[in-house]
């Protein structure tokens, strides 16, 4: 296992040491691909992040059964800024008919270039229907919902993510990855936390070897505990893996995909950067948000990231209140302008946890889950949902 407190060497790549990663007709250098995270991974903080460097940027979940029913807010949370190139999103689902036809209407409609299924989502709303990190348990439908995406989507390269299992006695990790090479996927993703750890402790990179030995005809890619560009380095130096997923390292620090394309390239990584121009790439993001969304729904969502933003800093709790209560862009420069601007970057400040933590919770499946892997499967009420976004 990792150990997500140590410090990052900063040992940059070695020239031919890695190579892009090839989904289908998509090459991505370096070998990063952005996770789609609800309510985070938008079109204004894909644009954000794509301005440090280059990777692919993936749009947040949206629910098969909500675009085939046209449903208005899923709609808008699978569009893309109009020069997005290429155009990457996640699909969920939990039956073949709808992951189809959505497969089918994103690539037609929304000219996507490709399409990523979870299976990884370890939340109760969506285990306790069968769905996320609880259906590779269910390897027939499993592998018919992989078929229907692969099939719908034509030229468009498909790719999964899940994890390890359920718990340590629900492993599912490598039966998902050896069907998914077998049905047609251009790549595989392995979040290497079971569903029961949710994003506790530490990720098992072991478990990415493991995948990776398993599954060789494909790229494999890592997730879990990419805080430094150095991690990102020491995972594929130590699994094998072709290239990395990077999750909640990138909340409150987007230019974490410059170090990465830094190292990736041979370069060390640029110096921390101060408390102003945190402040001013946090400008930034709200300015990118309230343009995409009108300025009161923009500045209501750009809230959230606020404390990423300055995690580790210290600015005192009250700043903090105020930046999560501001209504306008106008208020929160205003706020911001009283800072002091050159207070430096925290020690340790890029390891700091954001976004989801806790401790390891049991996992809410349907009733007889686990009974039998591989018999007919039927869904409880609501599997599909129609809500997309997590």
């Amino acid at each position: 296992m990792t150990d997500t407190l140590a410090p990052a060497a900063q040992h940059p790549a070695r020239p031919g040491e890695f190579a892009p990663i090839d989904i289908g007709p998509l090459e991505v250098w370096p070998p990063v691909v952005l996770a789609p995270m609800a309510g985070v991974t938008n079109a204004p903080f894909r644009t954000l992040c794509r301005r440090y460097g280059a990777g692919l940027y993936v749009n947040q979940m949206i629910t098969a059964r909500a675009i085939v029913e046209g449903h208005r807010k899923s709609l808008e949370l699978a569009a893309f800024a109009p020069d997005e190139s290429p155009r990457s999103i996640q699909l969920y689902g939990t039956e073949p008919y709808s992951i189809g036809e959505a497969a089918r209407r994103l690539v037609d409609s929304q000219g996507v270039d490709h399409i990523d299924m979870n299976f990884g989502c370890p939340m109760k709303k969506v285990t306790r229907h069968g769905g996320g990190a609880a259906l590779p348990w269910k390897r027939s439908l499993y592998r018919s919902i992989v078929q229907a995406a692969v099939a719908a989507a034509g030229d468009v390269p498909v790719t999964v993510k899940f994890r390890v299992g359920i718990d340590d006695d629900a492993i599912t990790f490598l039966d998902a990855g050896r069907i998914a090479e077998d049905e047609g996927c251009r790549a595989v993703a392995l979040h290497a936390r079971t569903a029961n750890q949710l994003y506790s402790g530490s990720a098992d990179w072991s478990r990415i070897a493991q995948l990776k030995a398993a599954v060789t005809s494909i790229p494999v890619l890592g997730n879990g505990d990419i805080w430094e560009a150095d991690d990102a380095l020491r995972m594929m130096r130590e699994t094998g893996a072709d290239g990395v997923v990077v999750g909640r390292g990138c909340l409150g620090r987007p230019w974490i995909f410059g170090d990465l394309a830094n190292v990736f390239d041979g370069r060390p990584v640029a110096p921390r950067p101060d408390l102003g121009q945190v402040l001013d790439g946090m400008v930034e993001h709200a300015e990118l948000l309230c343009e995409w969304m009108g300025e009161p729904h923009g500045i209501r969502d750009f809230r959230k990231h606020t404390g990423w933003y300055l995690k580790g800093f210290p600015t005192g709790n009250e700043v903090r209140r105020v930046l999560n209560r501001v209504g306008s862009l106008a208020e929160m420069r205003e706020v911001v302008a009283g800072l002091d601007r050159t207070l430096p970057f925290p020690e340790g400040g890029m390891r700091m946890v954001r976004g989801h933590h806790g401790s390891p919770k049991d996992v809410h499946l349907p009733e007889g889950w686990l009974d039998d892997r591989d018999g007919a499967v039927a869904l409880p009420k609501g599997a599909e949902q129609l809500v997309s976004g997590g």
